[in-house]
């Protein structure tokens, strides 16, 4: 496993493991599949953006970007972390996740913010393995599959 800065040409891999997930999961409330250029621009503009590798393949990131807009909110981060199915439970989550936690301490961030679908039970639990403690629940604020979905926040000071 190799931890790495996501390159424009890690893109189309992400995509082609990302799309699948919004398009047919409620891990996300969008619906709308990445596209390569899509996820090459979010490599370029993000002050984060690490990405794991399992034997030469790229199977999952982590990225991070503003939590709201405005000087006062400098120092908090929201991030999101994909995993392809077949990295899940491998470890790879932890050490993308650890990376970019020591790349957010040296970008003086105080605050990882997690907005994690109230569906994903495995993200929520993930992420208080690490740490982050559920501060919230926005309910019924996504839709998606005909349903109304809640929002569970979840945030690690560093």
């Amino acid at each position: 496993m190799i931890i790495r800065n996501g390159v424009a040409s890690d893109a189309a891999s992400i995509a082609a493991f990302w799309s699948p997930q919004i398009v047919n999961t409620s891990i996300t409330f969008s619906s709308i599949p990445k596209r390569a250029v899509d996820v090459a621009q979010m490599i370029a503009q993000r002050p984060c953006f690490l990405v794991v590798e399992f034997e030469g393949q790229t199977v999952g990131f982590i990225t991070y970007d503003h939590f709201r807009d405005g000087a006062g909110y400098q120092h908090t981060k929201e991030l999101t972390i994909i995993l392809a199915s077949m990295a899940q439970g491998q470890g790879a989550g932890r050490a993308l996740l650890e990376a970019a936690m020591e790349r957010a301490r040296a970008q003086d961030v105080h605050v990882l913010v997690a907005g994690v679908s109230g569906e994903n039970t495995n993200a929520i639990a993930f992420h208080k393995r690490m740490g982050f403690e559920q501060v919230g629940v926005m309910p019924q604020v996504g839709r998606k599959f005909r349903r109304w979905m809640d929002l569970v926040l979840l945030q690690k000071m560093l």
